[in-house]
């Protein structure tokens, strides 16, 4: 007998929330269309307000205000669009700055020439050459480990790349 009395409150909440979708979808939707000027776009905003709405219709303070609360979901929802709108033209425009200053990678040929002419290097200017750009390392954690002091790491890589011009050809560049 309970059974009975919750299915009959669940058809009468539907059958309100079906008289109050009738009654303020049309509305809903002209306003909704006046914010996007797009007839889609507001289909899409009425709907999604009207359920929001109505899944906290047991939980409005004013439900004969239905209709204020359906026209400030639609102004959330497309606030909440065009934010994300927003910040997804900014991604995509900083991913465009990122890209335009990406740098193409080498000729393969030039490429293996400058190898050439780093394993041509001196054993230790070789080493300092590859610890600090390729490596990465900092001037101290690469004086570490060849053993010397940063100074004589600087003269080693300076000594590298004067050789490395000289056998490569900067004018060539």
């Amino acid at each position: 007998m309970m059974r009975a009395s919750v299915s009959d409150s669940e058809a009468t909440v539907a059958g309100r929330l079906g008289e109050l979708y009738v009654l303020h979808a049309p509305a809903g939707l002209r306003f909704a269309y006046y914010l996007s000027g797009d007839p889609e776009w507001a289909r899409d905003l009425v709907q999604d307000a009207f359920v929001r709405v109505a899944g906290r219709f047991a939980h409005l303070r004013q439900p004969d205000r239905f209709e204020t609360y359906l026209r400030r979901t639609i102004v959330n929802l497309h606030t909440s669009r065009l934010r994300r709108l927003r910040l997804e033209r900014d991604h995509l425009a900083r991913e465009a700055r990122r890209v335009a200053h990406a740098h193409e990678d080498p000729d393969p040929a030039e490429r293996d020439e400058v190898w050439r002419a780093i394993l041509d290097l001196p054993a230790r200017q070789r080493a300092a050459v590859v610890l600090r750009f390729y490596e990465d390392l900092s001037e101290r954690e690469s004086a570490e480990i060849l053993g010397c002091s940063v100074g004589a790491l600087n003269q080693l890589v300076v000594r590298a790349t004067a050789n490395l011009r000289t056998a490569i050809g900067e004018e060539d560049r």
